[in-house]
């Protein structure tokens, strides 16, 4: 679209007498070699230069970018002034660049003829000029080796020229004005049509330099010119909303004028050096720029000029305002882009980051804070040039790039501290139990103690540029305290329920046991009172115990009610564990009763003992302890006819049976439930219960069956006299021994003496004793201790004549009368010890037999 307008606004170009400038220069110093790189020598360190675009139009970016950096362009910010030149070729325009800038464009060599000296477009810096200015030499307009007819490159750096200069030159002839073709008057009229495209251009300053000034007063040339130029401004069709827009509001128009370089060189350099003093501070209010507007950052120039350049090329219409804010975006990124790898590999930030995954880091807010501050102002301070509205959003992208980057540090750093407050909550209500707090007031104060300090820590951690939501780790925290003093609430709760559950249990267990041991009428009563007073004493102290944990009374009642059902439980559960070894316990309990008398000592059957009536009596306490484990009566109100009923099918059934046996009865066992008594606490049902009798008696009838043996055995032990016709026949048989006897009493002497010969022997051997574990088992014992104790006896008959013979008198006559006494004594000492030693006998034997 930007070929076709340009052909339709521009006729063909013509040429005129030009009087051309004649410069004698050694252009041998500038050979292929040097200038094939777009770089040109310096003459001094001051000043550098490169060809910007080539003479095809190549823009060369690698060599504005060696110039920029070499200049340190970049660091300039917006103190920084374009200057270009354009005019017609070999007008002298490189000749005057080099001695209003002190730079080194090269030159036309007059002696070799004119022709183009400058192809493309070269920039240079200005040597000692404040600001930074950097100046371009335009190729020459109206030159044969492009052609008459081909005027795009003209055309395309003139807009070029037009579009990042804030000065433009335009060289001139003096007698150029009033021409047409010859004062550039078309491309003057394409520059102002396409700058009139512009929504905001910025405003350039065209300074017209006539060349070669004759007598005629520059106050009588500068009108024409400026009328020229203002009748070019008003020819330019422009759009609806630049229609009554004056040329000032795009352009300055200067007008200078500069005398013959050939024929008045000493002038001519003098009123270029006055003309120098212009461009310091150009840029200053006041200065030849100072009301310039839309001004790129130098860092983002060599960018900009690119892009305005490939635009230009592709023939599109020059929409500075939105190159502007290309311009902007690109560079602001770029900046951004630095900035963020900047801080990414910041070493304070690395420490940071690195310290904050193993634990919380005090002031971390503070010091994260001032590195992302001082990231930011690094990039405010480098894009503080660019487009507003592009330098804000880029800033708003790094700020929100960096603070992705930092927060999972944030987040890592808020977790321990949350982690951290919630382990010293615990350590300290932990703390606070184990030294008497109540818990409800130790939960409460270390919570709100444990919140604040979490509150202090996230604020602490708070990063200025960012503003993060701490809450949900806030209600996490607060989450997790709550739950941690569920647990340890209702461990506690559990505990305390643990220590009165097993307080009852100790007092009940054991009493319950052995107030079932021994069963009797008052055995419930007291299990019940045991009951109560155990109950309400756990009650009572675990309802002090629960004071301090604040709980409401439904609950509260909810635990009491559960220690008294447990309680319950532990005499119902000890009561079934009875019940199930009630045979063993009524058995214990009638061989109690049986076997030991009523001072607990085993009973002798000796055959006085009525066995019968011992039996009856042993068996109707064991019916009682069956009737007492039978069923639970811990209510007072559980009243029940077990007893009678057990008394009645048991053990008055006999008697019963023998006074009518022809009368059939019901049998009052032969069911499963109780009357009266309901199936939860039944312990064991009438079946069970005649069951159990059964095989009570059963085992219990060989006791009683021995127990007679035994009465009878002692009975026929006790009866030593023989029977009547036994006596009888011994006196009728024996008459005549028993006479023998009477007539010769020395017999009985002997048979005294044999008797108690054999009666020693008897205790001595202690053959009743040896006889207890059989007949065999005795003789073979007996027949092993006979020998041994008759020569035993023999021997201590023998110790005692010794004995006897020593103290006889008639051996010793010179004591006889003395010791007539102490014979007797002797004798009488002899006899003593004789019995002694058989009473010794005597009562050594039963010993042996118990």
């Amino acid at each position: 679209m930007w070929g076709p307008l340009l052909k339709s606004l521009i006729s063909p170009g013509g040429s005129a007498d030009h009087s051309e400038l004649t410069i004698t220069m050694d252009v041998t110093f500038f050979d292929d070699s040097v200038i094939s790189n777009g770089i040109l020598p310096t003459n001094s360190e001051e000043c550098c230069s490169t060809q910007l675009i080539d003479g095809d139009g190549t823009f060369n970016a690698t060599g504005i970018d060696r110039l920029i950096k070499e200049v340190k362009l970049g660091e300039c910010g917006l103190s920084y002034a374009i200057v270009s030149i354009m005019g017609p070729q070999s007008s002298g325009k490189s000749t005057l660049l080099n001695n209003l800038f002190a730079t080194n464009f090269r030159e036309m060599d007059a002696f070799r003829g004119r022709s183009q000296t400058t192809k493309g477009i070269w920039l240079a810096k200005c040597a000692g000029i404040e600001p930074c200015t950097l100046v371009m030499d335009l190729e020459g307009t109206d030159g044969r080796e492009r052609g008459e007819d081909d005027t795009a490159f003209e055309k395309q750096s003139a807009l070029f020229a037009l579009a990042v200069s804030d000065i433009v030159l335009i060289n001139m002839w003096c007698h150029d004005i009033g021409r047409e073709q010859a004062a550039n008057k078309p491309l003057l009229k394409t520059v102002f049509q396409v700058m009139m495209r512009l929504f905001s251009p910025r405003k350039t300053t065209l300074m017209f330099v006539i060349r070669d000034k004759t007598r005629t007063p520059l106050e009588n040339l500068e009108p024409v010119l400026r009328e020229d130029i203002q009748k070019i401004w008003d020819s330019v069709p422009k759009p609806e909303a630049h229609k009554e827009t004056p040329l000032s509001e795009f352009f300055n128009v200067e007008v200078v004028a500069l005398s013959s370089y050939e024929e008045k060189e000493e002038q001519f350099k003098e009123q270029v050096a006055s003309l120098r003093q212009r461009f310091f501070h150009s840029i200053a209010p006041g200065g030849l720029a100072g009301d310039r507007r839309g001004v790129v950052p130098a860092s983002g120039f060599s960018f900009s000029a690119q892009q305005i350049w490939k635009v230009i090329k592709e023939n599109k219409d020059l929409d500075l305002p939105a190159h502007k804010v290309m311009v902007a975006t690109v560079r602001c990124e770029e900046i951004a882009n630095e900035k963020y790898a900047d801080f990414s590999g910041n070493e304070e930030w690395s420490q940071l980051e690195e310290a904050v995954q193993s634990g919380p880091i005090s002031g971390f807010g503070k010091k994260l804070s001032s590195i992302l501050d001082t990231c930011l102002s690094e990039y405010d301070a480098e894009a503080t040039y660019f487009d507003e509205g592009v330098r804000t959003g880029k800033r708003n992208q790094l700020e929100e790039k960096l603070l992705q980057l930092v927060q999972p540090a944030f987040q890592a750093l808020l977790g321990h501290i949350r982690s951290g407050s919630l382990d010293k909550f615990k350590e300290a209500l932990d703390k606070a139990l184990n030294g008497g707090e109540a818990f409800s007031v130790a939960a409460c104060n270390c919570s709100e103690s444990f919140m604040a300090l979490f509150d202090e820590g996230c604020a602490d951690a708070v990063i200025t540029q960012a503003n993060w939501d701490t809450s949900k780790v806030r209600d996490k925290l607060k989450r997790d305290i709550e739950a941690h003093i569920a647990s340890v609430r209702a461990a506690k709760l559990a505990e305390l329920t643990a220590l009165y559950e097993a307080k009852l249990k100790e007092a009940l267990s054991g009493p319950v046991e052995a107030l079932l041991d021994g069963a009797n009428s008052e055995t419930w009563p007291a299990i019940r009172k045991l009951f109560r007073h155990e109950t309400e004493s756990a009650v009572s102290g675990l309802s002090s115990a629960l004071s301090g944990f604040d709980m409401d009374e439904q609950s509260k009642g909810k635990l009491l009610s559960s220690l008294e059902a447990y309680a319950r439980g532990v005499v119902e559960a000890k009561t079934k564990e009875e019940a199930g070894r009630v045979l063993i316990r009524m058995k214990d309990r009638f061989t109690t009763l049986f076997s030991h008398d009523s001072d607990s000592m085993p009973r002798v059957w000796t055959g006085k003992e009525d066995i019968r009536a011992i039996t009856k009596t042993a068996r109707s306490s064991s019916l009682k302890l069956l009737s007492v484990m039978a069923a639970i009566r811990l209510d007072d109100g559980d009243a029940d006819n077990i007893e009678n009923t057990l008394s009645l099918a048991l053990v008055d059934s006999t008697n019963v049976a023998a006074k009518d046996r022809s009368i059939t009865t019901a049998d009052p066992l032969a069911s499963s439930t109780w009357h009266e008594v309901s199936s939860s606490k039944t312990l064991i049902t009438p079946v069970q219960c005649k069951s159990l009798w059964r095989q009570f008696r059963a085992e219990t009838e060989y006791s009683v069956s021995q127990a007679i043996s035994a009465q009878e055995a002692n009975k026929r032990n006790n009866n030593w006299l023989p029977p009547p016709w036994a006596i009888v026949a011994l006196i009728v048989l024996g008459f005549n021994e028993f006479m023998t006897l009477l007539r010769n009493p020395l017999y009985l002497g002997v048979i005294f003496v044999g008797f108690l010969l054999v009666k020693a022997l008897w205790v001595q051997l202690d053959v009743a004793g040896e006889f207890r574990n059989g007949v065999l088992p005795g003789l073979i014992s007996l027949s092993s201790k006979l020998v041994p104790t008759i020569m035993n006896m023999i021997k201590r008959l023998a110790d005692e004549g010794a004995n006897a013979a020593a103290n006889d008198p008639h051996r010793n006559p010179p004591l006889a009368s003395k010791n007539f006494t102490n014979e007797g004594n002797a004798s009488s000492e002899m006899s003593s010890s004789a019995s002694s030693g058989l009473t010794e006998s005597d009562y050594s034997s039963p010993s042996k037999q118990d």
